[in-house]
């Protein structure tokens, strides 16, 4: 018995003893938690620092490859730029060159109008030889017999339509001088009833419209011919135009005529309503189209403005300024009332 009491205190010493080491060793275990604890919160945001650094150097180098992406595309742009303003510039400077050497090429050229259509390029190269060498001989305002040939063809076979009567050209000298010298030949009779209206193919020649006159009403089926011999007896011309469809070579019913002197004009205009090929022609001077135009422009502006502006000018001429009122002083007196008269019967009342 006393064995047993003795193991039983022993083992109650033993489990106080444990109780105690249990109770002392709790609170290290808590603190090292809430250690981990704090060690986790302070990884977190170290961790949300790193995550944000590395968003940032993300950023960063996004923001540097679309800069190069830019100045790619920048460098690209100036270099088709470049590539385009420069292709535009030798388009410009070809089609300068070919100004240039057109207007050269007119300038050296004659145009020959009123020819007969049995005109062959050895009667033209006969009649300009004598003024200078000649470089080529092209003829124009043909009508070819058939709708499919061309004319070209049509003046290499000399397959023209039976009703067409004439025929012009154009002659091309070497030299600038000698195309000059070969105006002489206007007004030349080159065949019975043909007489040759010679001009340069530039376009700087100048027509003097003082000394020509428009004609309107015309025959469709008139000659240049015809209106010469109408108008010869006013004075010495220098060309007759009528003015015509190139595919079908018909008039359209209105020309000119010029003149070597303004005199002739005058006599002309008499021949106004004169029957021409059983037709009344119109004969009118050539006016100036820039005069007309600002003729026109002044016929066509309105009247309210010429109005305003004279009010304007009368009302500037006509101004008066007159004096200033001075206002009046207001009273400081205090105003009585306005009292209602009483009855006398009150008054007895």
């Amino acid at each position: 018995k006393g064995n047993k009491k003795r193991k039983r205190a022993e083992e109650g010493e033993k489990v106080s003893e444990d109780q105690s080491l249990s109770i002392i060793q709790e609170p290290p275990v808590k603190a090292k938690k809430v250690r981990k604890k704090e060690r986790s919160e302070a990884e977190k945001k170290l961790s949300d620092r790193e995550n944000a650094l590395e968003q940032a150097d993300e950023e960063e180098d996004q923001k540097l490859i679309q800069n190069k992406a830019k100045q790619k595309k920048k460098a690209s742009q100036a270099i088709t730029n470049g590539v385009v303003n420069s292709a535009m510039g030798a388009t410009a400077r070809q089609q300068k060159r070919k100004r240039v050497t057109d207007e050269a090429a007119d300038r050296r050229t004659v145009f020959v109008g009123n020819l007969p259509v049995s005109c062959t390029v050895q009667v033209l190269k006969s009649l300009f030889k004598k003024y200078g060498q000649i470089q080529s001989i092209r003829f124009r305002s043909l009508i070819p017999a058939e709708d499919t040939v061309s004319k070209k063809v049509a003046a290499i076979k000399h397959k023209v339509h039976p009703n067409a009567k004439f025929i012009n050209a154009y002659v091309v000298f070497k030299e600038e001088c000698d195309a000059q010298k070969a105006l002489k030949e206007n007004g030349t009779e080159i065949a019975s009833g043909f007489h040759i209206r010679v001009d340069t193919a530039s376009k700087t020649s100048s027509h003097d419209n003082k000394r020509s006159v428009f004609l309107g009403n015309l025959s469709y089926d008139i000659r240049d011919d015809a209106v010469r011999e109408h108008f010869h007896v006013c004075g010495d011309i220098v060309g007759v135009r009528v003015v015509r469809d190139r595919r079908t070579g018909l008039g359209k019913g209105f020309g000119y005529v010029l003149f070597e002197n303004t005199d002739a004009v005058h006599l002309a205009l008499k021949l106004n309503n004169s029957v021409l090929m059983g037709r009344k022609i119109r004969v009118q001077r050539v006016a100036d189209q820039k005069k007309a135009q600002k003729s026109q422009d002044k016929s066509h502006a309105p009247k309210d403005r010429v109005d305003k502006k004279k009010k304007e000018k009368s009302c500037s001429n006509d101004s008066f300024v007159g004096e200033k009122a001075t206002p009046l002083k207001k009273s400081t007196k205090p105003k009585r009332l306005k009292t209602t008269p009483r009855n006398k019967s009150g008054k007895n009342k």
